[in-house]
């Protein structure tokens, strides 16, 4: 019987694995208005690449994280929301933030929900860890300077290089974020 189904297959095209490539993103929840076109420009670049799945990894936080998710969904890249161990809707900002975060939550392929931490920035550096950890690489938008509290920008990048995550930050030379 064996030698029946390998002379089948004998003939039959190798049809090729697509392994999938995850990328998980960080950056500032404000982009100044300078640097927006660039940022812009430099994710669609990052979800545009021919030969390989995508998949995205976002806490779907205001700012950076809504915009690669809405550019990723944009593209046909399917959306892994990462929801911080906290009351993250009620921390996202404005009421234009908490909308957008419900409409891009609806649109994503996977949801998870981490443990809840002792303090939202323990939440918010969770999170960041988690998306770091399940990553191939990491897409951050960010100026280059220290956290301003724990979980932010700085403290996932130094993460993600810590662990050998590959990281390419996204910001034009000589802006400045405030």
């Amino acid at each position: 019987m064996t030698a029946d189904i390998t002379d089948r297959l004998a003939g039959a095209p190798v049809v090729p694995r697509l392994t999938v490539t995850r990328i998980g993103v960080t950056g500032h929840r404000v982009i100044p208005p300078p640097v927006l076109p660039f940022v812009r420009a430099a994710l669609r670049e990052q979800l545009s690449r021919t030969g390989v799945a995508l998949e995205a990894l976002s806490c779907l936080a205001a700012g950076t994280d809504q915009l690669f998710a809405d550019l990723a969904l944009a593209h046909g890249v399917p959306v892994t929301a990462v929801i911080p161990g906290m009351d993250y809707e009620a921390h996202l900002g404005d009421d234009e933030a908490r909308a957008s975060y419900r409409r891009i939550l609806r649109s994503c392929a996977d949801r998870v929900e981490l443990p809840v931490q002792p303090t939202h920035e323990q939440a918010y550096f969770a999170a960041g860890q988690w998306v770091v950890e399940h990553s191939d690489e990491l897409v951050a938008v960010w100026d280059g300077r220290p956290a301003r509290g724990l979980g932010g920008t700085g403290d996932v990048v130094a993460y993600a290089r810590h662990i050998g995550v590959p990281v390419t930050v996204l910001w034009p030379d000589g802006q400045t974020r405030d």
